[in-house]
């Protein structure tokens, strides 16, 4: 039939073109999810640096190899992902990953500035980035010694970032890998590298490098891991899921200790740092509660008795005054009684352990010359070797100082814990004892001797060796000592002011004297009278109590024996402890 109007068309043409639409739809779908499927299940490119052991790096043969090319495998396989690890210059690999043709690079430092342009992964491995030298500098211990130095660093890195982040003012010399780094400072070129500690002891073997070391204390210490372009979680999701389920097979802790081993260890696992805080900490916690417990009873007592008396002189303001002061006296009393039974406790427990080191370095001290005898043969024929950390070279003259050194300290926490528990000891004796002053002046030393390296640099003895003995209780008197060594620190306004102690005879008073010397802020003539009052002190803002001297005094006139103060304000104080000389021919 002939078609008068063409506009007569318009409703089938477009009915047509729809269904062609809808036929094509049907016949993309299969191709868009053959498509879809072919991204899911696509090669993932891992990039890495080729020279970063023992991370990762290229054999002899050219292969990758490291930890975290074994890593990186292994979470593939329990994943199921089919990955092609690329190695090559870290600069290169950086920009590789920010265009794309790079999916993730398997071993990146953590760091707030990195964040902007990937993101990463849990933490599989700590790296600790270290300052290295040549043996025998000096003047580089620490970043703030960088200033103004030659510093060789590998371009792109994170020592490089940490540098540019941080505004070091240093001259950086930039190389594109780390051995080049170790090899510059080797041959005698520039000040320092920066190099992370685990790599670089594995290039010194690899190089043969023997005249450069790290400083002790390292730069930096970074968490290490997986990192991917900004916002492709889903990679960067399924290698964390990977990590968790090696750590939960032990798989992880086996390729860690295979490249890591010793010279990277994870640290003492929670719950063993939990057993052993428990059975040390568990005895004094327990301890700490009777004590608490004891002095919150003595206190309660001390308040009852202290109602009683206050009712009895109510009525007397002088006697009150005077229950006042037997009340606080008795608190410190309390005080100090604790003290003593903490001090008695804690010097029990610190003398077990320290026992235990003496015998245990007593017979590494013995072993060590055996074994040294066979680390030598071996060191002959086959050279230098790793010792822990360091060369067998350097070791062998350090272990024997380090054995001394750390018997010489146990047996100075011996010393001091004697000290503490003598100090401690409750002595009821009489005062008809021949006492020498030198043992009294030793034990009071010791207790002492801590205030009085951190508040003076120029402490002297001034003792005579003819000195006759005096007549008391020795620990009643070093009491006395510690208080005036202690009251002399309090009063020294710079550790550059002196601090003498100094003994003496005055034969026609029968009497011996101990002397007391500082050169601090000194006190007023008018102070000086209240100097032993019960309660009175100028540090009450600090914590004084006051109570120091006036007890102080009250040992001494129990010995029959006297104080005397000489001071003027700003030119220090002289205080002098006086007690009768001993004379057998009386006492019998």
């Amino acid at each position: 039939m002939p078609i008068s109007d063409p506009r007569d068309l318009r409703p089938g043409l477009v009915h047509g073109l729809w269904l062609l639409w809808i036929l094509l739809l049907c016949l993309a779908g299969p191709v868009l999810a053959e498509e879809e499927s072919f991204s899911a299940e696509r090669t993932l490119v891992i990039g890495g640096d080729h020279n970063y052991p023992p991370y990762e790096y290229l054999d002899q043969f050219g292969f990758p190899a490291g930890y975290n090319v074994e890593l990186s495998k292994e979470i593939a396989r329990v994943m199921g992902m089919d990955i092609r690890i690329q190695l090559g210059d870290w600069g290169k690999m950086r920009r590789s990953l920010e265009r794309g043709d790079v999916d993730l690079l398997m071993g990146m430092a953590h760091t707030d500035e990195r964040l902007a342009e990937v993101d990463f992964s849990s933490p599989h491995a700590k790296v600790h980035q270290s300052i290295w030298v040549r043996k025998g500098t000096l003047d580089i211990s620490s970043k703030a010694d960088l200033v103004g130095k030659e510093v060789v660093v590998m371009k792109g890195s994170v020592m490089h970032d940490y540098m540019l982040e941080h505004k070091i003012l240093a001259n950086l010399f930039l190389v594109t890998t780390l051995a080049d780094a170790l090899n510059l400072l080797a041959s005698g070129q520039h000040d320092c590298a920066l190099v992370a500690k685990l790599p670089g002891e594995y290039l010194l073997s690899e190089l043969n490098l023997h005249n450069i070391q790290p400083i002790a204390r390292p730069l930096a210490a970074q968490d290490y891991g997986f990192a991917v372009k900004k916002g492709n979680l889903a990679t960067l999701g399924r290698f964390n899921e990977g990590l968790s389920l090696l750590k939960k097979s032990g798989e992880y802790r086996q390729i860690r200790e295979k490249w890591l081993g010793v010279l990277q260890p994870e640290g003492v696992p929670g719950a063993v740092i939990v057993r052993y805080a428990t059975l040390v900490l568990g005895p004094l916690l327990l301890v700490l509660v009777l004590i608490v417990l004891w002095s919150r009873t003595l206190r309660q007592q001390v308040a009852l008795r202290t109602e009683e008396l206050e009712l009895e002189i109510v009525e007397r303001k002088r006697s009150a005054d005077e229950l006042q002061v037997h009340q606080r006296q008795l608190l410190h009393a309390d005080k100090m009684s604790s003290l003593g039974v903490l001090t008695s406790g804690v010097a029990h427990e610190i003398n077990n352990p320290n026992g235990l080191i003496q015998l245990n370095l007593s017979q590494l001290g013995k072993a060590w010359p055996d074994a040294a005898a066979i680390l030598e043969e071996y060191y002959q024929i086959h050279g230098d070797f790793k010792f822990g950390w360091f060369n067998y070279s350097r070791m062998r003259d350090e272990i024997p100082q380090m054995l001394a050194e750390m018997t010489d300290s146990s047996h100075k926490i011996k010393r001091i814990v004697e000290g503490l528990k003598d100090f401690a000891r409750r002595n009821d004796s009489g005062y008809n004892d021949s006492v020498e002053f030198g043992g009294v002046i030793k034990a009071a030393l010791r207790l002492a001797d801590n205030q009085l390296r951190k508040s003076t640099n120029h402490f002297s003895l001034e003792l005579r060796e003819d000195i006759r003995p005096f007549r008391g209780n020795g620990h009643r008197i070093e009491q006395v000592v510690v208080n005036l060594l202690l009251n002399a620190c309090q009063a020294l306004t710079s550790n550059q002011q002196a601090i003498c102690l100094r003994t003496g005879e005055l034969p026609d008073a029968g009497m011996v004297y101990l002397e007391v010397e500082d050169e601090g802020c000194g006190m007023e003539a008018e102070l000086l009278e209240r100097m032993t009052d019960p309660f009175f002190t100028t540090r009450r803002e600090v914590g004084g109590t006051g109570l120091g001297l006036s007890v102080s005094e009250g040992i001494v006139k129990d010995h029959q024996g006297r104080l005397e103060f000489n001071s003027e304000f700003g030119q220090g104080m002289k205080v002098r402890l006086l007690l009768p000389i001993y004379q057998e021919a009386r006492d019998e």
